[in-house]
């Protein structure tokens, strides 16, 4: 907890004293001054997740659960205005902006800084899925049977939204119910069933059902399924969160390692705007049983944060259905508790 109160206090200090900007040059300083604080800042979610799970026995679990929900409302808030000022500056200094280019096409016109204006349903489960299933099959080797994934329903919805979110929440959904099938059917004869994602496309809104016949949630976890702070595997959750040393808690840049990367599971995002300093690679690309307890609850706050809902329905015994519900950006602003209390963080 320490750790994360000196990051954001040393942030306040470096930002209140940046000058004002009233040139192109004043801007690109302050721009690698948001860069920098940014990469510091990956430290944050595992060293207040840690910190949670430490911290457990000194106050109730709801208290601090509404704490830690609070501060990464504000902390989304903070990185989705730094990522913006990044990106629209990258698209000023960039060659095709200027009016005696040679070629002025610009790549990114679908993009208004960080928001995608053509972020489509289908290509995001595809893209998602192709990466969690290369994960399962680079861990569990060739011979392992991973379970296909199937579309069906609006599948060619199209909406604005910032792309690293949601490929984040659909990730995270994909990976527990790929893995949940594949290790219930580990050494069965045949195909696992597939994973079912329905897609429906409304005015105000996109849903994505993920379903999977993975055996359902155990009872004793259901309780604290969207807690940061209590659960019967906290310790294991202690443990393995010190294997992972940063999360930028979005999908930017995937890669299953410094080494070896390769556009075939590549985020969908990378084919449109190259990658920023803020990659999930050490947490996506975790191993599969180096579980850490913070991908549902962490996905619950960035689908609420732009006013949509994530809920899960769990059969005990036969598997899971997942109901993401997102508003198409524009259509609602986001899901602050309060200013003030945001403010207060």
């Amino acid at each position: 907890m320490s750790h994360v109160y000196e990051l954001y206090y040393k942030a306040f200090e470096t930002l209140r004293r940046v000058r004002e900007i009233k040139t192109v040059e004043d801007n690109d300083r302050y721009c690698a001054i948001i860069s920098e604080t940014l990469r510091e800042h990956l430290t944050v979610i595992p060293s207040l997740a840690t910190g949670v799970l430490e911290c457990r026995d000194l106050m109730p679990p709801e208290d601090m659960d509404k704490y830690v929900n609070t501060l990464l409302r504000a902390r989304i808030s903070r990185r989705v205005i730094a990522e913006q000022h990044l990106a629209l500056t990258e698209t000023f200094n960039s060659p095709w902006h200027f009016p005696t280019a040679e070629n002025p096409f610009d790549p990114n016109t679908d993009f208004v800084g960080e928001v995608f204006l053509r972020c489509n349903a289908r290509e995001v489960v595809e893209s998602c899925g192709r990466t969690v299933r290369e994960l399962l099959r680079r861990a569990y080797g060739e011979a392992f049977s991973i379970p296909e994934i199937v579309l069906e329903g609006h599948l060619d919805a199209t909406f604005p939204y910032i792309l690293s979110h949601l490929e984040y929440i659909i990730g995270e959904l994909l990976r527990n119910s790929v893995q949940a099938v594949a290790e219930r059917y580990l050494g069965s004869p045949g195909t696992p069933p597939p994973i079912e994602v329905l897609i429906c496309e409304a005015p105000q809104h996109v849903i994505f059902r993920i379903s999977d016949q993975g055996g359902g949630i155990p009872r004793e976890i259901l309780p604290s399924l969207w807690s940061f702070s209590k659960g019967p595997r906290y310790q294991t959750h202690l443990k393995n969160l010190q294997e992972v040393p940063k999360m930028a808690a979005t999908i930017q840049e995937l890669k299953l390692s410094e080494a070896d990367s390769t556009d075939a599971f590549g985020s969908t995002h990378d084919e449109h705007r190259g990658p920023r300093d803020s990659s999930l690679s050490s947490f996506t690309s975790r191993p599969p049983n180096l579980r850490l307890g913070v991908g549902l609850p962490m996905s619950r706050v960035y689908a609420e944060y732009w006013a949509g809902t994530l809920e899960l329905h769990s059969l005990e015994g036969y598997g899971v259905d997942a109901f993401l519900q997102i508003s198409k950006l524009g259509n609602k602003n986001e899901q602050l508790s309060t200013r003030a209390s945001i403010d207060a963080v």
